[in-house]
């Protein structure tokens, strides 16, 4: 099991350069979880101590408005990390659920135990500090693509972002996810198979 551990933490943070003190020190701090499909991993209110790095399976993190209609955030797969960033780093209530889609193997990494990693192994603090930059950078050009880009423009930049995920997930995961009833979703791939 420690080396499986190993392999998967050098697989994780594959553009560290590690040694076998750092490893073991990640190794510690890092629980590996098996989660299965329609499993709840984080609900609304609750208290969030830890992201997850999603080995395999898909998970996805979305909002429920004050009418009950879901608006998903993000899909999580092979290699991403997911969690409710804004009650993470704010000690805030969570916002969004996070949900299991495919059942899935996940990495959960407390925020104390970062902290700690943090100042044990400095690099790896530039590694997510980069990840959120590109996380932040993602956000920001999803919004800009909601305000400004057709239906189908956004479904295309979806099939871009996550090629495997659209025969793996429900219709209205990915309408919601879109911003468009699973009508037009299907409206959309019907125009596009067409040419």
């Amino acid at each position: 099991m420690i080396l499986e551990n190993q392999n998967i933490i050098t697989q994780i943070f594959k553009n560290v350069d590690l040694d076998t003190i750092a490893v073991n020190l990640i190794n510690q701090g890092m629980e590996r979880i098996e989660v299965k499909k329609g499993e709840i991993l984080i609900d609304v209110n609750q208290v969030v101590i830890d992201q997850y790095y999603v080995h395999s399976g898909c998970l996805r993190s979305y909002f429920t408005d004050t009418v009950g209609k879901e608006h998903t955030l993000m899909f999580a797969i092979n290699d991403w990390w997911i969690s409710d960033y804004t009650a993470y780093f704010t000690k805030a209530p969570a916002i969004v659920t996070i949900e299991c889609l495919q059942d899935a193997v996940i990495y959960k990494l407390p925020k104390e135990k970062l902290d700690n990693l943090y100042e044990n192994i400095p690099s790896l603090e530039s590694f997510f500090r980069k990840k959120m930059e590109g996380a932040f950078a993602s956000f920001q050009k999803r919004i800009l693509g909601n305000i400004s880009l057709s239906a189908r423009e956004r479904y295309h930049s979806f099939i871009t972002t996550y090629p495997t995920i659209e025969k793996t997930v429900k219709n209205y995961h990915i309408a919601s996810y879109l911003g468009i009833t699973t009508e037009s979703l299907s409206r959309i791939r019907k125009e596009i198979a067409k040419g």
